[in-house]
């Protein structure tokens, strides 16, 4: 029996560390891309080392793949030795030499005029694509280097909060792309950090949003009843006091889609009328009856 599931366990491992590179290599393709057709033709710097190989190509003409990953080796060095050891170090070096190649490489296959010259569609696209590959990476447990690991490293050991981490190393970028290719180009490229953040974690972390339910009745164990057998959903029945009046009453914790919400209302208002429900909303709900917990 342990020999089977030892078996078992390592054939998972393996499973899930092929769709981790295999999620690592497409999200380092759509970030070339989204370089290749949208932002270099556009000259819009979206922050990090990537940001920072476009204005020093623009005025050099040194390839962008090459300064890429001659720039992540001091930062690859820092996230090796403080942010995760051999696991960081594998999955980071790929995503790294697979974007440093496929961006030079591309430039070969692909119009160096890109595929408009529409400020905003180049935005917009552009955008999307690198915040595609950005959250690919993401699912497959990796990082793209650059700023990446310079937002963690400062949230990690100086206590800036990720979101701050990120602005304070992308607006040097971004500011030093308005010196290159003009203002209007930057102000754009803000705009393009945002849309790529958006898409980054939509696709890393899925459109998994619930609705969360606290309803404070003197029926809870009926109300907990009809939910089971309409909405097929669990409620955990919880002690509470009343600040004022220092009545007990129970509380129901409920989590829910949110379709199932007016149905929930229904049911509350049918079965107690004088409850008091308050409706609100989480990120994601893992387990029985939603997203499983590993995955």
């Amino acid at each position: 029996m342990m020999a089977t599931k030892k078996a078992t366990q390592t054939a998972t491992k393996k499973r899930r560390g092929l769709q981790d590179f295999t999620f690592i290599l497409l999200g380092a393709l759509a970030q070339a891309l989204a370089m290749r057709l949208f932002l270099i033709p556009g000259m819009l710097v979206s922050g990090g080392i990537s940001g920072a190989a476009q204005i020093i190509q623009h005025f050099t003409g040194l390839p962008i793949g090459v300064m890429v990953l001659v720039g992540n080796i001091p930062l690859y060095v820092l996230g090796w030795r403080y942010l995760g050891g051999m696991r960081f170090a594998l999955r980071t070096a790929v995503a790294i030499l697979a974007f440093s190649i496929l961006t030079d490489g591309l430039a070969f296959f692909l119009p160096l005029e890109g595929i408009t010259s529409d400020l905003v569609l180049n935005t917009l696209y552009g955008g999307v694509l690198l915040g595609i590959g950005l959250g690919l990476v993401y699912l497959g447990r990796g990082t793209s280097g650059g700023s990446d690991v310079l937002g963690r490293f400062l949230n990690h050991y100086r206590g800036i909060s990720i979101s701050q981490a990120y602005l304070i190393t992308d607006a040097v970028v971004v500011l030093a792309g308005g010196f290159a290719f003009g203002w209007e180009h930057a102000l754009y490229g803000i705009i393009v950090i945002y849309i790529s953040g958006l898409a980054a974690e939509l696709i890393s972390e899925g459109s998994r949003v619930v609705r969360v339910a606290l309803i404070v009745t003197n029926e809870a164990q009926a109300v907990a009843e009809r939910i089971f057998e309409l909405l097929e959903r669990g409620a955990t029945i919880l002690p509470g006091t009343g600040g004022y009046t220092g009545n007990v009453r129970p509380m129901l914790y409920c989590v829910l889609t949110r379709s199932e919400v007016n149905l929930l209302k229904d049911i509350v208002s049918e079965v107690d009328p004088s409850a008091f429900m308050v409706i609100g909303q989480a990120n994601e709900a893992l387990g029985y009856g939603f997203h499983p917990l590993r995955h």
